[in-house]
């Protein structure tokens, strides 16, 4: 749980908390302290008022007229003195409530918390003998409570504002901190997707910048791969391809004249004599068998490589192609949606467009079982788009690229192309991009 907040969450969550539990503890200081220094505060006046009665008491014992006297005490104590008098006769006498007055400024609660102690003390008045009434200690501590609620505020203020310049040294040092961090993070991104030339911002704390500079290290480091990788793949592929050419012109220049000699060979003997017994019958087999070796041999001849493509132009020999494949493949309706513009491309890129398609479609015959399959080129932009999407049975999940379309990929990527394979909607797609050069760019 802690993992999935966010840097600043995290950070400001324990000043948060320390916030609170500060507050938290002073209130239990609060709470433990102020009661036993409330009572510590006044236990002078109380031991006062037990003096002054004592005094009082005596004082009475010796006067002609004690009660005179006693009214006179009474009237000199006032009413704003912490010492009062309270008589039997009048009932319960003077009271301050808790012993608090003008508190308007402190909040209930903070009272509440503080647990006021009973301060009140009452000393018993004699007049000849008889209980006349107490003398009472009535402190009044609103101003000690009032100077405890400031001081609590203070400490409160501190601590706040303490806080509040930690938060906003740490939200700034956070942004210093993060922002470098995010940077970094998205280059590695695109690093991921195969962007290795926008740079990632040096910035931010010293490790930090460190990292960012090794990244862009490496990322260099992976361009100069990517390019010496994609150099390699061309020219990979130049030679299959001048492999394959040099192997389709021995075919077609040895093999394919030897075929014609047995052919014409065969038709002359049978045309020279009639055919007699098994002989003729002989005779016809190997008529069958060099016809289907030459369609053999011609099939072959345009899978290594379609020498019509550079005369009959790339649009042309696609459309020769999906002619071919529902020829074969009677069974399965296919559509076709092809740019016109395809005429307009010719060299490696003609050869992989084409063999992307040629691939697709062989292994829509051969493994899809499919009932449907439409073939769309598309060009807008500088990019090519060539989908083969069919309604078969797709693809082994641990077996997506097979030889074939490794080979292609391969190709694909030596043009900086793409070139994915998913299934989708009960249909599987074969998606390809290929930049075009910009002296090829068409406009969308």
């Amino acid at each position: 749980m802690w993992q999935r907040l966010s840097f600043r969450t995290q950070l400001f969550l324990p000043f948060g908390l320390s916030f609170i539990a500060a507050l938290a503890m002073g209130g239990v200081l609060l709470q433990s302290f102020s009661t036993g220094q409330l009572a510590d505060e006044n236990e002078p006046g109380r031991r006062s008022t037990r003096t002054v009665a004592g005094a009082l008491n005596d004082t009475l014992s010796t006067s002609n007229d004690p009660q005179k006297t006693l009214d006179a005490f009474v009237h000199s104590l006032g009413t704003s003195s912490d010492i009062q008098f309270r008589s039997v006769d009048a009932g319960p006498g003077p009271s301050r409530k808790n012993g608090l007055r003008g508190l308007h400024s402190v909040p209930q609660w903070f009272v509440d918390l503080i647990a006021m102690p009973d301060t009140e003390a009452a000393f018993p008045v004699v007049i000849d003998g008889r209980h006349v009434g107490d003398l009472v200690f009535l402190p009044d501590m609103s101003a000690d409570l009032f100077e405890k609620w400031i001081g609590f505020l203070a400490l409160t203020t501190l601590i706040a504002v303490l806080m509040g310049l930690t938060g906003v040294i740490a939200y700034l040092f956070a942004g210093s901190a993060l922002r470098p961090l995010q940077n970094l993070g998205a280059g590695l991104t695109r690093m991921q997707r195969g962007d290795y030339v926008t740079p990632i911002p040096v910035a931010g704390p010293p490790e930090i910048r460190q990292g960012c500079e090794e990244a862009n290290a490496l990322a260099a480091t992976l361009a100069q791969l990517s390019r010496d990788n994609r150099d390699l793949l061309h020219r990979l592929v130049s030679l299959q391809d001048d492999e394959r050419r040099d192997l389709a012109r021995e075919l077609h220049d040895e093999l394919g004249p030897l075929l014609f000699g047995i052919r014409a060979g065969t038709i002359a003997l049978i045309e020279a004599s009639p055919p007699v017994g098994s002989l003729g019958h002989a005779a016809q087999e190997v008529m069958r068998s060099v016809e289907a070796l030459q369609q053999t041999n011609r099939r072959i001849l345009d899978r290594l490589r379609p020498l019509y493509i550079e005369e009959l132009g790339l649009e042309s020999s696609v459309q020769t192609l999906l002619s071919n494949f529902r020829k074969q493949a009677p069974q399965i309706a296919l559509t076709a949606t092809l740019d016109p513009d395809l005429s307009a491309i010719d060299g490696p890129l003609a050869q992989t467009v084409y063999r992307v398609i040629q691939e697709a479609l062989t292994n829509v015959l051969r493994h899809a079982g499919a009932g449907k399959a439409d073939v769309q080129v598309v060009i807008a932009g500088n990019v090519i788009t060539i989908e083969i999407a069919d309604d078969g049975g797709g693809f082994p999940a641990d077996n997506v690229f097979g030889r074939g379309l490794t080979g292609m990929h391969e190709r694909v990527r030596a043009l900086t192309g793409s070139l994915s394979l998913l299934r989708a909607d009960e249909r599987t797609y074969v998606r390809c991009r290929l930049p075009l050069p910009e002296s090829r760019a068409f406009p969308g």
